[in-house]
Parts: C-alpha cells; sequence; structure tokens
C-alpha cells in the first residue's frame, strides 16, 4: 500500500470537538485508518462496476482503467480511499453479519458518501466521474478477471432482480397453464428468501440462532400441555 493514504509523519491537527462528535477531520482520519489496514491494492484486471474483493477479503481490486484521481476545484483528489473504503465495509457486512448484498451495499454507499463529503467533493460531482468507468456483467471490455474476485455481489444482485420480476409476472396472472398461480408465488417467494443470504458463517450463525427459537405455534402447544 501506498504511503500517501496516512500521514504518519505528519502531527495530526488537534479536533475542536470531543472525537466521538461527527468530525470531517476524524473521518478522513477513519480512512486512513482503513486503507491502512489493505493487504493488497490490485489495479491489474477488469472489475465490474468499477472495484470488488477477493474471496478471502485479503485483495481489494480497483478496475485497470479507472482513472486514480479526480480533478476538483484545482485538487487532485486521490478516489481509491473511497472505493476502499466502500469495498471494505461492504465485505464485512456480508461476511461476518450475513447481509444480504443490496443491504451491505446501501451501507457501504453511506459510508463513502460521508467520506466524500468530508473531503470537501460534491458527492454528484464524485458519482458522475464514477459512472463514466463502470462496466456491468455483460461488459465485452471484461477481458481480465481476477480468478479469485468474489462473485457474491454480482450473482445474488442478478438473482434477486429476476426473482422479482417473476414475482410480479406470476401475480400479473401470466403464469403457464397447468401451474398453479398461487404455488408458483409461494415457491418463488421462498427462492427469493434464500438467495437474499449468502453462504457466510454470519449467515450460518443467524440461521442457527432463528432455528433455536420456538415459533408462536410450538410456544402455545407447550403451553396447553401446561
Amino acid at each position: 500500500m501506498p504511503l500517501d493514504y496516512c500521514h504518519p509523519t505528519a502531527p495530526h491537527k488537534k479536533l475542536r470537538l470531543p472525537e466521538w462528535y461527527v468530525s470531517s477531520l476524524m473521518m478522513d482520519r477513519a480512512l486512513d485508518a482503513i486503507c491502512r489496514r489493505v493487504k493488497n491494492l490490485d489495479r491489474g484486471h477488469d472489475i465490474p462496476y468499477l472495484a470488488g474483493y477477493s474471496l478471502d477479503g485479503k485483495t481489494i481490486y480497483i478496475d485497470r482503467h479507472m482513472p486514480k484521481f479526480l480533478k476538483f476545484r484545482g485538487r487532485n483528489i486521490d478516489t481509491d480511499r473511497f472505493l476502499i473504503l466502500h469495498e471494505e465495509v461492504e465485505k464485512t457486512l456480508i461476511d461476518q453479519l450475513g447481509l444480504h448484498y443490496l443491504h451491505a451495499h446501501q451501507i457501504a454507499t453511506r459510508a463513502e458518501e460521508a467520506a466524500v463529503r468530508a473531503a470537501g467533493i460534491g458527492w454528484h460531482v464524485y458519482d458522475r466521474f464514477m459512472q463514466k468507468y463502470v462496466k456491468s456483467i455483460g461488459d465485452e471490455r471484461l477481458t481480465r478477471v481476477p480468478q479469485d474476485l468474489d462473485l457474491k455481489p454480482y450473482r445474488d444482485e442478478q438473482d434477486d432482480d429476476l426473482l422479482r420480476r417473476m414475482l410480479k409476472s406470476v401475480h400479473a396472472g401470466n403464469a403457464p397453464k397447468g401451474i398453479h398461480v398461487k404455488d408458483l408465488a409461494q415457491a418463488i417467494g421462498e427462492l427469493r428468501r434464500r438467495v437474499r443470504w449468502h453462504d457466510t458463517p454470519g449467515a450460518h450463525r443467524a440461521a442457527a440462532i432463528a432455528a433455536k427459537k420456538p415459533t408462536k405455534k410450538s410456544a402455545n402447544k407447550s403451553a396447553k400441555k401446561k
């Protein structure tokens, strides 16, 4: 990792407010801390939607065509640090808490936006800059994708979108002949619930906890027996 992600020799400016208050300076320090913990930063591959992470979370990937700097009001803004923040937060929420990608992505995007604004950059300016270089899943420019890229975010997002459209069609009465709409809708709904969970330790822990909790029916039966 390049050392310009942090400032090891420069003295920290003293905060005027307690450190737990919302502070742009404290946000910048937190961002430095996250960037310093990244073991590997790879900019030599084609990455869908600009950035991603390896299966083990030890490598952050940023698309090889993504410029390192955004020119904003005479400043060269290092954008890698914001992408690193997004990917680190997202990966942690998915692996450790078992969140679905879409939920983890929303939280990570909010963190990224806060860091961008703390740096004095307009979010819409930053977002427009990023959108110029986005490559989608089916993009023909994806010719050099890393073998250990974690594909769960891409797979789950596409699956849930497809199932949501299928369910909408079923509710509209557009089911094949001979198929009971109610049964099909129930099956699709169940599948949607499953694809929202990743095969992660966090997801397994949540499932185990849910399995231990007694249902209302079982609780009522046990109460009647007493």
